[in-house]
């Protein structure tokens, strides 16, 4: 004798029929997401390992340079092109200001920047500013003795310069506070201040 309560066409019962159709429409889209994620990462690329070369874009100039993912552009800047006016005062943390480039014109700290992260990108460091035609930035620290050991003044040009191309008629408070993350364990912040100043008002 056939229990109604279990005929796969009673209403509000369980269909076999309904559930599998379901399951497998589930399946087939569920296999659709995998494959399109496949395909993203296949468009990302591989992970990188070991050595090999990139090209960077420093100071205007193109650099072949060879870099392994974990090598910072600090250590490219300084190792393979010589360009040593950033400098590692805190190569782990960055919290010192000293090793100051600018990257695609925002500042960032080389040293814990990776060096791959940086192709396709524009890097330029305190040596731009400087040469036979030095940027007014770097006349004012000259000017206003904005400088005393040397270790965070590459660091401080470079902030200096980065926060005034944003910010060109910038007052004293301004300039204080945008320039907190660089540090000058000699203390010549008020100079600093000043050079900075001077650029704003067209003495520099």
């Amino acid at each position: 004798m056939t229990d109604a309560s279990h005929t796969s066409g009673s209403k509000g019962g369980f269909n076999r029929r309904d559930f599998l159709k379901g399951s497998s429409a589930v399946a087939a889209a569920t296999a659709l997401a995998t494959q399109s994620a496949e395909a993203q990462d296949d468009k990302k690329g591989k992970v990188r390992s070991g050595s090999q070369t990139i090209a960077l874009t420093v100071n205007g100039a193109e650099h072949r340079v060879v870099a392994e993912p974990r090598t910072t552009l600090l250590e490219v800047l300084r190792y393979q092109l010589n360009l040593t006016g950033a400098k590692p005062v805190s190569t782990y943390d960055g919290a010192s200001g000293a090793s100051t480039v600018m990257i695609d014109g925002k500042p960032k700290m080389a040293s814990t920047t990776l060096a791959i992260a940086c192709e396709g990108k524009e890097v330029e460091t305190v040596e731009y500013l400087g040469g036979s035609n030095p940027d007014a930035v770097c006349q004012a620290f000259v000017e206003h003795d904005a400088q005393q050991c040397g270790f965070c003044t590459p660091g401080f040009v470079v902030a200096v310069r980065a926060f005034l191309n944003k910010n060109p008629n910038a007052t004293e408070h301004e300039i204080r506070s945008g320039l907190n993350g660089n540090i000058c364990r000699c203390g010549t912040y008020a100079n600093v201040i000043e050079a900075a100043m001077s650029v704003v008002k067209g003495n520099g």
